[in-house]
């Protein structure tokens, strides 16, 4: 089976990539996995890409899909493989289509804004010792304070609200039309994902035909 997965960020996708991986026996995928294996193999898609990392360039479309075409000719993903993190545009969505990339389901985990919102500017951070919390879902015994050392907890300026809502919006205007674009050919696939991570992936399951 050769999915893509779909949602905004903080929908779970990486969770659920991984629970699908362990399920159905086939590699996640990353780009910026494939990217820094293509480089340490030295592939020619790869030193093609680390020129434009070194000059501190964006990696053209044609270089990405090169190094997915490598990536996923390996024996590894004969029997399927999850992509995660490309594509992120139509046009990629394209260039993969034509480089003879085929999926079999588009994955898309929906959850709505306002959760969303909540998921992203919830986590807060030690600075003395570096532990993770998230106010929702694994806060501390005591608000605001580190379980581990007793040291003010922080948010970090990349989950505050404003920048949180700046990155919804990209994602609604670059990588949402992809939705749109898989369900015109037939492999959209819908899950509500604002359940626990063990409801998203009974619900994945179910809509890939696959039993829970």
């Amino acid at each position: 089976m050769n999915l893509i997965l779909l949602g905004a960020p903080g929908a779970g996708k990486g969770t659920q990539a991984q629970k699908l991986s362990d399920e159905l026996g086939i590699p996640q995928v990353s780009t910026g996995d494939m990217l820094r294996k293509a480089q340490r193999d030295g592939t020619d898609m790869g030193v093609q890409a680390k020129k434009y990392m070194d000059a501190g360039e964006l990696v053209p479309d044609e270089v990405v899909v090169g190094i997915v075409k490598e990536r996923l000719a390996e024996n590894d993903c004969a029997t399927g493989f999850i992509l995660d993190g490309f594509p992120r545009t139509v046009p990629q969505a394209d260039a993969l289509g034509e480089a003879g990339v085929k999926l079999d389901h588009a994955l898309n985990i929906d959850v709505p804004q306002g959760e969303l919102l909540g998921r992203l500017t919830g986590r807060r951070s030690c600075p003395k010792c570096g532990a993770m919390y998230h106010v929702m879902f694994t806060p501390p015994k005591a608000e605001g304070i580190c379980d581990k050392c007793g040291t003010g907890l922080y948010q970090r300026d990349d989950d505050n609200e404003t920048t949180v809502r700046s990155r919804l919006e990209t994602y609604g205007a670059k990588t949402a039309p992809l939705i749109r674009y898989y369900d015109e050919r037939g492999i959209l696939r819908n899950v509500a994902g604002a359940g626990s991570p063990n409801e998203v992936f009974q619900a994945s399951l179910g809509v890939l035909g696959l039993e829970g």
